[in-house]
């Protein structure tokens, strides 16, 4: 039963592991005004690479050559701009020399003004030619990004400057460093690990489980702590990957501001970023974070930073006095830097909270309301109803014949009556995901087929019940193996459904307890129904021998009869007591995520 789980659990793994590897076609349009790659990290301060120029005069329409040169590098982005105006949209436009390694790019209402890389192949040196507007500035600059490696890079490496004949010489200065430039905060260490000390006094905590402390690796923890017009943001977890959170104005991904903690080889590195719909997060070139620090240790990664409650400057990022739903992640990093999706189903707050208001300690679930009540109500339809609804139907025909309930059969009508909540709480949850997702999940697996069949198998285990031939009709048989098989066929898949949907992130029960738990149940429900079988064989051979004897046969019959339903009955009581237990330790997990 486990080596389905284990496969979809492999497929799926290949499947959602999607790394964010910046730009590595080149197509970088999303970083024409800033020329920063959306990489999570810092521009390295000292340029290594240098960019050249055939002439420092021109005149609208000339053409000058322009030389990026130095170490190899896998990454550029090249554009001319008013060089008294370094902020203001690239200048002309560009022909390229090399089309192999380098291509045009339009920023702005510019087109061909930036140049850029093809591909990551490692280069030493780009040649392309700048063309003159008809309406140039006096005074024009090139810039120049190089990316070494994905979190090695220098930005807007300043180059020439070229000028209009006769033009006067600025009163600013034209040159420019990269640090002057970078827009990053260094980060510190922290001294100290910090604590849940505060929450809910002063501090507004969310952490998963309840009241779990930050120190520990098991906790996942986030803060924050209004301090006059910005606030102090913690947040802690397993040090392995990065710790991510986000500000919703829905419980789905998309459109939302997130900040991310990367350790990168025992060096954390601290980022905002923008969520657009279910794809990778951009990471934000101007983090607009302030007093950066973080800290590794005994398996815990901790990180905190300032950010200001209002920042007019950006879209993409939410001021922090206003209601928002909550998510808190965790997930594996790639070498160098690339961040993978969240191994598990983020923890998303159930209600929205302003952050900023009354501080509140609260937790939150990893599975949405409606995935929870799909679960749950397939645990007490197939784990109890199913299960002891089959043991009445098969072993106590005997033992309640004589007794009836509402002009029927007691057997049958307990049978019948756990059977009709199975349909219905069946019916119920199958509909639960596609109103949760709109639709059909793509990324479940083999789970929605599973149940979709075990579905269609009991609609129609429910009208072929209804049609069920009188005792001695001539296709009662026929009816009965058709009964059987189609109702044992619904069982096993539904099993196996539960056991692939209990491991879906949607989901994600504890693992392994989840498993090993399901394999003891079936393992008791097929104990229970062995020895059950057991002890009916043992009955009728007892029967054979009292007949075959021939002494005192009523008498001796009457008393095996008796002991028998006695000894069901218990076994009965001892399953049923046992399918509860079970039941409540599934809904339990449930309930706990």
């Amino acid at each position: 039963m486990e080596l389905p789980t284990l496969a979809s659990g492999f497929w799926m793994l290949i499947c959602f592991c999607v790394s964010v590897n910046g730009y590595p076609n080149g197509r970088v349009r999303e970083a024409c005004m800033s020329m920063i790659p959306c990489h999570g990290s810092s521009p390295q301060p000292s340029p290594v690479h240098n960019i050249a120029v055939n002439w420092t005069e021109f005149k609208p329409g000339d053409t000058i050559e322009v030389h990026l040169s130095g170490p190899d590098f896998e990454g550029f982005f090249i554009q001319a701009r008013d060089a008294e105006h370094l902020d203001s949209p690239a200048v002309g436009s560009f022909i390229l020399a090399d089309r192999k390694h380098s291509q045009l790019l339009t920023c702005g209402r510019t087109k061909n003004s930036a140049v850029s890389h093809t591909s990551k192949a490692k280069k030493s040196d780009v040649k392309v030619y700048w063309i003159a507007p008809g309406n140039a500035p006096k005074h024009v600059q090139f810039l120049a990004t190089v990316v070494k490696k994905y979190k090695t890079y220098w930005v807007k490496i300043p180059g020439p400057v070229v000028s209009q004949p006769n033009a006067p010489f600025p009163t600013t200065p034209l040159y420019v460093t990269s640090e002057a430039i970078s827009t990053s905060h260094s980060a510190s260490y922290l001294t100290k690990p910090f604590n849940a000390s505060g929450c809910g006094i002063t501090k507004f905590c969310v952490r998963n489980p309840s009241n779990c402390d930050p120190g520990s690796a098991s906790c996942l923890f986030l803060s924050f702590q209004l301090q006059k017009s910005s606030v102090l943001i913690e947040m802690s977890g397993a040090s392995e990957g990065y710790l991510a959170f986000a500000l919703s104005y829905d419980q789905w991904m998309g459109d939302d501001d997130a900040y991310l903690c990367i350790n990168e080889d025992h060096h954390v590195t601290v980022s905002t970023a923008y969520l657009k719909g279910r794809r990778p997060p951009v990471l934000d070139s101007e983090n607009a974070l302030e007093d950066v620090s973080w800290r590794l240790a005994d398996g815990v990664l901790q990180c905190s930073f300032r950010r200001s409650i209002h920042l007019a400057v950006s879209k993409e990022r939410f001021n922090l006095d206003t209601s928002y739903y909550i998510f808190l992640a965790d997930g594996e990093a790639g070498e160098g830097g690339p961040i993978y999706k969240h191994r598990r189903q983020p923890l998303i707050t159930n209600g929205m909270y302003n952050v900023t208001g009354i501080p509140q300690d609260i937790g939150g679930s990893r599975s949405p309301r409606l995935i929870k009540a799909h679960g749950a109500l397939m645990f007490v339809a197939w784990i109890t109803a199913v299960s002891i609804g089959v043991i009445v139907a098969r072993f106590f025909k005997p033992v309640w014949s004589h007794s009836f309930l509402f002009g029927k059969e007691m057997w049958f009508q307990v049978h019948r009556m756990l059977m009709l909540t199975t349909v219905t709480l069946t019916s119920i949850s199958f509909v639960l995901p596609f109103i949760y997702r709109g639709g059909w999940s793509k990324q479940a697996g083999f789970h929605p087929y599973l149940g979709c069949t075990v579905m269609a198998l009991t609609i129609f285990q429910l009208l072929m019940a209804g049609f069920r031939p009188s005792l001695h009709a001539p296709r009662r048989q026929l009816f009965n193996w058709f009964h059987w098989s189609t109702g044992t066929t619904a069982r096993m898949l539904a099993v196996v459904t539960m056991f692939l949907g209990m491991d879906l992130p949607a989901l994600d029960l504890p693992d392994p307890w989840d498993t090993y738990t399901m394999i003891a149940f079936v393992a008791w429900h097929v104990g229970i129904d062995v020895l059950l079988e057991i002890h009916s064989y043992c009955l009728i051979r007892k029967a054979e021998l009292i007949e075959d004897d021939r002494v005192q046969i009523l008498q001796s019959l009457t008393s095996a009869e008796a002991e028998g339903h006695l000894f069901k009955q218990i076994v009965l009581t001892i399953y049923v007591c046992g399918n509860i237990v079970f039941l409540i330790a599934f809904l339990a997990a449930v309930y706990q995520i």
